[in-house]
């Protein structure tokens, strides 16, 4: 593999035999939409609480409030993944439907509102409670008041990996819970890392996020002889986004050539 030059973190661990690879695995990272993951966690917690059901309906909006001065501000359909969700502006969905796209099509829209449904506090207090402690979910998307101040999601590789294990083992909300959040992973659109190299019929549930520099993916794979692993792979200061991309899929290949 050519030397790629970037900042990289990965963290390993197989889901039986307790197998760990951790290279730099509690370095923080932005976590671009890598916490998305864990707000879909808080919105199943507080659904199992009775604060709400997935299947109650809210109002598509598009006006979010800055953790930095408490102004106002917009998203823009052009800097999202899922543009069309902009069209239905004032128009009810489910939220789990809203949860859905945050997941598979990585909506930034759709990610706001389960923010403003669940309460950044929560989502990281959450995280907290199973033992991820550096993981921080601060704000919504795209609140550039925010960034400028330095204000930003981060995440470190150790602490993805331990909420994958902790929804695989349905130690997070409940099994039912556990399964429909593997359900939508699994529907993820966005395979270019973990899954690119890997064969077809290896399933992946997972979670991707990128901004400018940075390109994460993060999950559960699961192969057919019945055996699965989490593997998180960080990526920062990247000058060329696509060679960071190849270098990731790559080592998600050495991964799985590894564990199969």
């Amino acid at each position: 593999m050519a030397e790629q030059p970037g900042k990289f973190a990965v963290a390993f661990t197989t889901l039986s035999s307790n197998e760990q690879l951790l290279i730099n695995a509690h370095e923080l990272f932005h976590a671009a939409s890598t916490m998305k993951t864990p707000v879909m966690v808080e919105v199943y917690k507080q659904a199992a609480a009775g604060k709400f059901s997935l299947k109650d309906s809210i109002i598509i909006k598009n006006e979010f409030i800055s953790i930095a001065d408490g102004s106002p501000y917009l998203l823009t359909a052009d800097s999202d993944s899922y543009a069309s969700i902009y069209e239905h502006i004032g128009e009810k969905r489910t939220i789990y439907s809203l949860m859905y796209d945050m997941i598979i099509v990585s909506s930034n829209l759709a990610t706001n509102l389960m923010i403003d449904l669940v309460g950044a506090k929560n989502v990281t207090q959450t995280l907290r409670d199973i033992g991820a402690n550096d993981i921080q979910v601060l704000r919504g998307v795209e609140d550039a008041k925010a960034f400028d101040a330095g204000l930003n999601n981060q995440v470190t590789a150790y602490d993805l990996m331990l909420l994958f294990e902790k929804i695989d083992a349905e130690e997070i909300v409940n099994n039912e819970a556990s399964m429909s959040m593997i359900d939508i992973l699994l529907d993820q659109r966005f395979n270019e890392i973990i899954p690119a190299k890997l064969p077809a019929n290896v399933k992946v549930a997972h979670k991707t996020g990128s901004i400018t520099g940075v390109q994460h993916d993060s999950g559960i794979v699961y192969l057919p002889n019945g055996k699965k692993y989490v593997l998180v792979l960080l990526s920062k200061d990247l000058p060329d986004a696509d060679a960071g991309v190849a270098v990731l899929a790559d080592i998600s290949k050495m991964i799985y050539d590894y564990a199969k």
